[in-house]
Formats: structure tokens, C-alpha cells, sequence
């Protein structure tokens, strides 16, 4: 209610100052879909988005790690643009990087995100380093490989890579060079033919 109410607040604010949003995005500090009432807020925003700016698109940034529950993923699959998550082309590269707190099984990962079909933008943190004494590096040539052989499967509308952009917890970790990001990307491009969009 109170997501509901604060937003129509705003999208009122902004139609009456002519400056509607192009896009509605889920984002932040925390994985959007673990709240318990995700797919209400999702059904509310959408209702919004039709009442005050109907051209606007509706986004939300998952790690993919709620997929596996019917209600987020039939939630995701309304909005306009789920951007999803998947860090690697291996299970031990992704539990590395993204330290999940419940056991993570990549090849039902790839069969939800599978599901999605082209609607899916699939986002890619690329990144080595060390952590918790676990050295990884999503950079390496069988990590990418494994990882485009995951894209094809998924066949997305568009992937978007990226690197760290600012302090992160563990210290011990590098910041992948622009001219690496758009040679992996470059090589997406070539090999699958997906859209890329590279962000540094």
C-alpha cells in the first residue's frame, strides 16, 4: 500500500509538471522480489502506470535468484523489461561472485530464465578477485564461453554487461578495462548475434 500510494504521489507530481517518466524502475539496495507482496506492488504499479503515463515501460533489476517461485516469476514476466541477472557461465564462478544464502543450481537458473523467452534482458557483472579465500575471474575464456553457450540457450533481447563502478564490500576485487568489457561483447555480438550494450 504504502509503495502504491507513494508512487501515484509521484507520477500526480510529475503529470502536473509535464515531466512523466519513460520508465518505471525496480531497483536498490536489497533483491526486489524477495518482498512479500512483489506481485500485488508489480499488478498496483502496472494499474498506475496505465492511469498517469501510459507510454512509460516498467523495469525491475532481479538477481534471479526468486525465478523458481511461480508468483515472481509470472509477476516478472508482466513488466515490460525484466532485466535478470547471471554472473558467469559456471555454477562455482556465480556462487563466488554472488554469494547466494540458498543452495544455487545453475541449469534451473538458465531453464527459468529459458522461459522468459526474448522478453528477458540478461545483465552481466564481470569481475575477478578474491573473497572468503575463493579466487574467480568471469573474465576467462571457458567462463565466457560457457556463458554465451547459457545466452543462446535463453536467447534475450538484449544482454548488458558490466563491471563494479564503486566501493564494494570485499576489497580485493578489480574492475574489468573498458576495451576487455567490449572485446567480451564484441564476441557475443559475433558468435550469438545478441544485442549488447556495454555499461563502465
Amino acid at each position: 500500500q504504502e509503495v502504491s500510494e507513494l508512487l501515484e504521489q509521484k507520477l500526480q507530481q510529475m503529470a502536473a509538471q509535464g515531466e512523466l517518466p519513460d520508465v518505471i524502475t525496480f531497483a536498490g539496495n536489497g533483491e526486489p522480489s524477495v518482498h512479500p507482496q512483489f506481485a500485488e506492488i508489480v499488478d498496483r504499479t502496472i494499474a498506475l502506470r496505465i492511469q498517469y503515463a501510459p507510454q512509460a515501460r516498467i523495469a525491475v533489476l532481479s538477481n534471479s535468484t526468486m525465478l523458481h517461485k511461480p508468483v515472481v516469476f509470472d509477476a516478472l514476466l508482466k513488466v515490460d523489461d525484466p532485466i535478470l541477472k547471471l554472473d558467469g557461465g559456471t555454477a562455482e564462478t556465480i556462487r563466488a561472485i554472488d554469494q547466494p544464502v540458498k543452495p544455487f543450481d545453475l541449469e534451473e537458473t538458465v531453464a527459468l530464465l529459458q522461459r522468459f523467452g526474448s522478453k528477458a534482458i540478461i545483465q552481466t557483472l564481470f569481475v575477478r578477485g578474491t573473497h572468503n579465500g575463493i579466487s574467480f575471474d568471469n573474465t576467462t575464456a571457458n567462463e565466457v564461453d560457457a556463458w554465451m553457450a547459457h545466452l543462446q540457450r535463453i536467447c534475450p533481447s538484449k544482454v548488458m554487461v558490466y563491471t563494479i563502478a564503486r566501493d564494494t564490500p570485499a576489497a580485493d576485487l578489480t574492475k574489468i578495462g573498458k576495451e576487455e568489457l567490449e572485446a567480451i561483447a564484441q564476441k557475443v555480438r559475433t558468435q550469438t548475434g545478441l544485442e549488447v550494450e556495454v555499461s563502465w
